[in-house]
């Protein structure tokens, strides 16, 4: 007798989807509670001490840091679902971006805390001057611009690939380092917007096996009725024909 199989596009597992969802969710989560959560007191000569050497510069500069990392994993479980030149290209950038902005971040997060701490302890604002030079230098600054670049033309080509729900997180991407230049609310405002974009990133990652597994009943009913007693197959049907002995 006639055996019908259905040919369906590989889908990833469903481990490696949940983990993107998972991934997308924490990202927007803190970016939100970084710019909320981080001292600004480092923008005038008389509070920067205190901001550096406050516990809230750790963690605030810290849930970038794992941001940025978990953006990465749900950018690879989209590329996973669907390989195009734009979701290969989207991840690749990110990758490049966050591997140039991570150090930075890190001079951010334990220089300039170890500054903030010595200070309290001695009262020697001169040190001031290293954690501008910590901060400023001209390639601490070459490298770190080129990386938000590219994590903005990342989020670029995650809008190109995904769609109207991924314009949010492009948005955000591309305003990441003008928001520097701005005040904390402006700069608040920002994180709940990248926190929109990457929940609903994960929304859209999140439908995709629901969409697929739709896909794959509509192939099935339709070899179903194709295998039909009286039913022709008709040409060009995406069914392959096996033929079985029992």
């Amino acid at each position: 007798m006639a055996v019908l199989e259905n040919q369906v596009e590989p889908a990833p597992t469903g481990s490696r989807n949940a983990l993107g969802v998972v991934a997308f969710v924490a990202a927007g989560a803190l970016f939100v509670l970084y710019p909320a959560l981080r001292p600004y007191g480092d923008a005038t000569p008389g509070g920067a001490a205190a901001a550096f050497a406050s516990p809230l510069w750790l963690v605030a500069h810290l849930a970038a840091v794992a941001g940025f990392v978990l953006v990465g994993f749900g950018l690879l479980a989209f590329r996973d679902r669907r390989r195009t030149r734009l979701t290969t290209a989207g991840l690749a950038t990110w990758a490049l971006g966050t591997g140039l902005v991570l150090p930075y971040y890190g001079a951010e997060v334990f220089a300039l805390n170890a500054i903030g701490q010595r200070i309290a302890a001695t009262g020697d604002a001169g040190l001031l001057d290293l954690a501008e030079a910590v901060r400023m230098g001209p390639a601490q600054m070459t490298v770190f611009g080129a990386g938000l670049v590219l994590l903005a033309a990342s989020g670029v080509l995650t809008a190109l690939a995904h769609g109207r729900l991924a314009i949010p997180f492009a948005v955000a991407m591309v305003l990441f380092l003008p928001q520097f230049f701005a005040g904390p609310e402006l700069r608040i405002a920002h994180g709940v917007l990248l926190g929109i974009g990457s929940v609903l990133l994960a929304g859209q990652l999140r439908r995709a096996p629901a969409a697929r597994v739709a896909r794959a009943a509509s192939i099935d009913a339709r070899a179903t009725r194709a295998s039909a007693p009286g039913t022709a197959i008709r040409p060009g049907a995406r069914t392959r024909t096996r033929t079985a002995s029992r």
